[in-house]
């Protein structure tokens, strides 16, 4: 079964092309990094028009690496939730245009499916059941993969997600965006214990996660000491990134024992952080028969691969999706 996928949920534009659910045989990402550098941020209606301009040249590029024509494929898969409204758009709109002109089915994937299922894509995917912890931007979330299309949510952030922490961070600090980044650079070099930043507890729910107070002490921080430089600034990232990786880490290890999970993934664009994939691997070392998938970075990150994965799946299932599939910017899985 050979899949298009079309991936617009926030600030890259990607088209893939995979074969059997496993196989990329394309996987094209058109980043907007530089377009949205100098605001420090993701901008909803920059992404958007530049999602409009790129889409079209993205499918065609995909198709031509993967060497498919639009009569080969079996189906077309694209993000239609969660994520910016208008990005979602532009890939819902476009998916269903393709599948009208070449008579093709269509599928909406939920784009937090698609980080889940990133996994298998790599040469060692992981068995069900399993649990996710998926770790970007705009979500952090515990999962219970029961199988492809059954998820159950176990925990989720109260206010802000680690990549938001990371990012608004890094802007405090002075640092370029994207922040996670420039932060896990700079921690390679600093003391994570030289500064105690709090770890919230959140009461009633020990499997959910907050990172709204630590940016706060962050804030404070900064106001007393002044923006770092140097050594001090290597220090306050190493410290910060410390504090949000440990928090990720002790609740991803707790569901683990409390649910007897034996395998963990990790995926979303954060679980390309260098320490935070560090942490999980060391952690996993302490439990007997605890396997941990830690997919590749590039898989990590926002791709159409991935969401084609998730789409083969949803069409083997038999699912459809005609010409009222409306894009979602609120789904949960």
């Amino acid at each position: 079964m050979i899949v298009l996928g079309i991936e617009s949920s926030c600030d890259e534009t990607a088209a893939a092309v995979v074969e059997d659910g496993r196989l990329a045989r394309s996987d094209v990402v058109a980043t907007q990094v530089e377009l949205h550098r100098k605001w420090g941020g993701v901008v909803p209606e920059l992404a958007s028009r530049n999602h409009v301009m790129q889409v079209l040249p993205v499918v065609d590029e995909a198709l031509a690496r993967a060497g498919v024509a639009p009569a080969e494929l079996d189906g077309i898969a694209v993000t239609s939730g969660p994520g910016l409204v208008g990005a979602l758009l532009v890939g819902v709109q476009v998916a269903k245009a393709l599948a009208a002109a070449w008579e093709k089915p269509l599928v909406g994937v939920n784009h937090l499916e698609g980080h889940l299922v990133a996994a298998f894509l790599g040469e060692k995917p992981p068995a069900f059941p399993f649990l996710g912890l998926v770790v970007s931007g705009g979500h952090t979330s515990l999962y219970a993969a029961e199988d492809f299309g059954r998820y159950r949510l176990l925990g989720s952030t109260r206010d802000d997600a680690a990549g938001e922490a990371f990012d608004k961070g890094a802007k405090l600090l002075g640092l370029p965006y994207p922040g996670g980044v420039a932060i896990d650079r700079l921690a390679k070099e600093g003391n994570p214990a030289a500064i105690r930043f709090p770890r919230a507890i959140v009461r009633g729910a020990e499997l959910d996660f907050s990172f709204s107070g630590l940016k706060t002490a962050l804030l404070h921080h900064v106001r007393a000491h002044g923006v770092p430089a140097g050594p001090a600034l290597a220090d306050v990232c190493a410290s910060y990134q410390e504090a949000i990786v440990r928090a990720l880490v002790q609740k991803l290890f707790r569901a683990a024992r409390r649910l007897q999970f034996e395998r963990v993934v990790l995926a979303g664009g954060v679980a390309a952080n260098s320490r935070l994939r560090a942490a999980v691997a060391a952690e996993a070392a302490g439990y007997e028969g605890m396997e941990v998938t830690l997919p590749a970075p590039r898989l990590c990150t926002d791709n159409a691969a991935m969401i084609a994965v998730a789409g083969t799946h949803a069409l083997l299932r038999g699912e459809r999706a005609g010409a009222g599939l409306a894009a979602d910017a609120g789904w949960r899985l």
